[in-house]
């Protein structure tokens, strides 16, 4: 595997390796009802299940970018046509937990984990409507990128550029209805390209975002 000797990258690797930011920073993009239910309880049931994600960064037209998936419409689905990380739970087969996302991205997205360089890891997180502890890994791809979404599980890839999430513009506040009729009341989301990224996602990107800001 290449083992990339770019700036940004070999600083990003060594920051991964130092104490994380941790829950609070995921906090500061999530609703308040789950930030306050997430610091009340912030040990996972035992019967929660274990689910991998991917924050895969690339180089493409002068810009780090990472990759997010528009997941297609699916009734039996909790997550349905949202916007995510590419991922999925863990199967028995899987081994060390690295390799669930890097299979889940190979199947979602198309990227080989032989063109994938891991990084890091970031602070794990507990989706209560899902049950599911979700850990987040980041990684490079070297070479250019090629995307192929998988037929039926993913409507389109995305591939906005890092600089996106840091403007105060993009950083954004609103109601949602949810499928099961639920509406969540001021709900902090990153605005990519028209789309609402919010939830474990953005989440995620935040605790990614202080990280990477050597915070």
């Amino acid at each position: 595997m290449m083992i990339s000797t770019d700036t940004f990258i070999e600083e990003l690797r060594e920051r991964l390796a130092r104490p994380l930011p941790g829950m609070e920073a995921q906090y500061k993009m999530a609703f308040a009802r789950r930030a306050e239910e997430l610091r009340r309880n912030p040990v996972p049931p035992p019967d929660a299940r274990v689910a991998c994600v991917l924050n895969l960064l690339h180089r493409h037209e002068g810009h780090w970018r990472t990759v997010l998936i528009q997941r297609t419409e699916n009734p039996r689905d909790r997550h349905s046509g949202q916007v995510s990380f590419p991922g999925g739970r863990y199967e028995e087969r899987d081994g060390d937990l690295v390799n669930v996302a890097l299979r889940e991205t190979h199947e979602e997205v198309g990227v080989s984990p032989l063109e994938v360089e891991v990084l890091g890891r970031l602070t794990e997180l507990y989706i209560p409507v899902s049950n599911f502890v979700v850990y987040p890994f980041v990684g490079v791809l070297h070479g250019p990128p090629d995307f192929s979404p998988q037929a039926g599980e993913v409507e389109s890839v995305l591939t906005p550029p890092l600089t996106l999430f840091v403007q105060p513009e993009n950083r954004k506040m609103t109601d949602l209805m949810l499928a099961q009729g639920i509406t969540l009341k001021g709900v902090p989301y990153f605005d990519v390209e028209g789309r609402t990224v919010w939830g474990a996602t953005a989440m995620i990107l935040s605790e990614f975002l202080e990280v990477m800001a050597g915070q």
